[in-house]
């Protein structure tokens, strides 16, 4: 399966046809494709803004997204162009040309506004592209169908907010970076007489105008949603590409030579920042998403819209998770059974050894699952990892035990030719012929011993076999009129007393194994507490990065209404500010109790998989022995 994408030229995600949302399956196979982290770029607007050839650009070609000469609007839907990162090659770019806002022929403007929402949604980096200037109609043309429509189209998560928080503070915890792209500017970038960058030009822009009237209310409300919503802003300015109306009307087949010189380095200049500051798209605490987890949340955002409902990013990752973390369990148990297929040599010496190699390739596949999942609030995922390597493991002990059984057969039958011939043709049934048989035998034995690797079914297929040979023994005995009757009994009883001997021996190999067992399976639940607590800590530090961000975001905004006088506007988000210092107060300072809510119900669930396998597959009284050896477990 490819990791990286080989698109010629666009294709269709979203169709838009009739008012109603599709979602286009041959451009789901190319995402689900796409194994690498990816960045997304999302360019909306009004129609014929342009916009095509900007994406184009970033696909280093001339051609692709439709551009059309005439005043009808050529892309309907969401456009996707998946084409390799021209720095990260770890990355893949996926580039979303939407549909021309404000079409005149679409029957219903609602799918407007459901194009801007998916836009925002799916994207890392989010451009929004205008002609003119950033002015009073400009932001007009941005309300009320698109930015402040948000609140009421997209929902950070499942369940209410706490009280006097809005679900829509969350919404700069997950919102793509913002680009104003002005084209035909024609004006000079200056302010009371100073000349300021394209950055303050927009910041200037998205001043809130002073005043409570219900129309001063409502030119606000776009500024302060772009203000609120998104992390970080940037603008790019672009003159005309070329004053010549019948080239500029077939942009994509002229000559650079015939286009402005400054456009032509503006556009570099837009195409070179996206290439190096557009971000991974990620989800909620540092998520990343590949294209796999991209073409699962464009299905989820499209049916929800389609069922009437609001698309939940919470819900959105919630169902990614079910996907993405059944998909981890069955690469990390294919790792551990793969692995160990190639590094067990059957039999192994010992049991020891066999569990030395589950072990390796047990905490490989771990580290596979945990780098691979996310969100397996309860566990239950790594819990079915654990039955499944477990199940996986019994296999391969059983098939050790059966190769050391074989194998060992096979060298005891070569061993005892001589003594099989032997009593067939009665050479032991003469005088003196129970010590010839007994030298022999114990020929045998010492020859067994020499033999390496017999694996972890040596003493009970040697204590088979002499079982094997006790009446032939005893036979040989009785018969031998060399020996008295009290050697007889003599030799009977030592006969006896080395069989009992060899029982305990090979009942102590047994309890030596078991123990060996639940040694394994104490390191087994070690291992995947550990990893887990690693994995938390890393989700910890995410999660405090990101309500970081998110505080400073919000008293930066704060500060700037400060600074500009809207005392109230400023004070209106006192309660989102308190609410991200007390969760971020309450996580750094209750690390504890942060691993705790996980690690022990984790522990419990962990060790109740190993339990059942272990009890399953030894005699009763191990379970209770176990259970003993358990018990400081539940400390971890």
């Amino acid at each position: 399966m490819a990791s990286r994408p080989n698109m010629m030229a666009p294709i269709c995600l979203v169709g838009n046809s009739n008012g109603q949302l599709s979602v286009n399956q041959e451009a789901l196979q190319i995402l689900d494709q796409i194994s690498q982290p990816v960045v997304v770029v999302a360019i909306v607007g009004m129609y014929r803004t342009g916009k095509s050839y900007l994406m184009n650009q970033l696909a280093g070609q001339n051609h692709g997204f439709p551009l059309g000469s005439t005043v009808q609007s050529e892309t309907k839907g969401i456009w996707m162009w998946c084409v390799p990162h021209p720095l990260n090659t770890d990355h893949t770019l996926v580039l979303l040309d939407t549909e021309g806002l404000g079409d005149v022929e679409k029957g219903d403007p609602k799918n407007d506004s459901w194009i801007f929402a998916l836009a925002v949604l799916l994207s890392s980096m989010f451009v929004y592209n205008s002609m003119g200037t950033i002015n009073h109609q400009a932001l007009e043309q941005l309300h009320p169908r698109y930015v402040t429509e948000l609140t009421e189209l997209i929902r950070a998560k499942s369940s209410p907010p706490p009280d006097g928080v809005d679900d829509s503070s969350e919404f700069v915890s997950f919102f793509p970076d913002f680009i104003w792209a002005v084209r035909d500017f024609t004006l000079e970038l200056k302010l009371n007489d100073h000349s300021i960058t394209e950055d303050e030009y927009l910041d200037n822009a998205l001043k809130l105008i002073p005043g409570r009237s219900p129309k001063v209310q409502i030119s606000n409300l776009p500024r302060e949603c772009i203000r609120h919503f998104f992390p970080k802003r940037k603008c790019f300015v672009f003159d005309r590409p070329t004053t010549d109306k019948d080239l500029l009307a077939h942009i994509e087949t002229v000559a650079k030579h015939q286009m402005d010189p400054k456009f032509l380095e503006q556009t570099k200049m837009f195409c070179s920042y996206i290439f190096t500051q557009a971000r991974t798209k990620t989800l909620r605490e540092g998520i990343p998403v590949t294209g796999k987890r991209l073409r699962t949340l464009v299905v989820t955002y499209v049916d929800t819209i389609k069922s009437g409902a609001v698309p939940c990013l919470e819900n959105a990752v919630t169902a990614l998770a079910e996907l993405e973390n059944s998909a981890a369990v069955q690469k990390a148990a294919d790792h551990y059974t793969e692995q160990m297929a190639q590094r067990v040599s059957f039999p192994t010496d010992s049991l020891q050894e066999l569990l030395d190699l589950h072990a390796a390739c047990e905490r490989e596949a771990i580290a596979i699952f945990m780098q691979n999942s996310f969100k397996d609030d309860n566990q239950m995922f790594q819990k079915n990892l654990v039955e499944i390597i477990q199940g996986e493991k019994d296999g391969f002990l059983k098939q050790n035990e059966e190769a050391s059984v074989k194998y060992c057969q096979a060298k005891l039958d070569q061993l005892s030719v001589a003594l099989q011939e032997g009593i067939s043709a009665g050479m032991f049934s003469v005088p003196g012929g129970h010590k010839l048989y007994m030298e022999t035998k114990k020929k045998i034995e010492e020859d067994y011993f020499q033999v390496p690797r017999k694996g972890v079914k040596a003493n009970e297929v040697l204590q088979s076999f002499l079982q094997s040979q006790a009446p032939i023994e005893k036979s040989i005995l009785q018969a031998d009129k060399a020996l008295t009757d009290q050697e007889k009994a003599m030799a009977e009883e030592r006969a006896r007393k080395e069989a009992a001997e060899k029982e305990q021996e090979l009942m102590r190999q047994k309890l030596q194994e078991q123990q060996q067992q639940m040694e394994a399976q104490k390191r087994s639940l070690e291992e995947n507490m550990l990893q887990l607590q690693e994995k938390l800590e890393r989700d910890r530090e995410n999660y405090i990065k990101e309500q970081n961000m998110m505080l400073q975001h919000k008293l930066k905004v704060q500060e700037d209404m400060l600074k500009d006088g809207f005392t109230k506007q400023a004070e209106a988000l006192n309660n989102e500010i308190s609410h991200l210092k007390n969760m971020i107060s309450t996580t750094e300072n209750n690390k504890a109790s942060w691993f705790e809510r996980i690690l022990e119900p984790a522990v419990t669930t962990i060790t109740s998989a190993l339990c059942d396998r272990l009890v399953g597959g030894i005699v009763k009284g191990v379970g209770t022995l176990f259970k003993k050896k358990s018990l400081p477990l539940k400390k971890l």
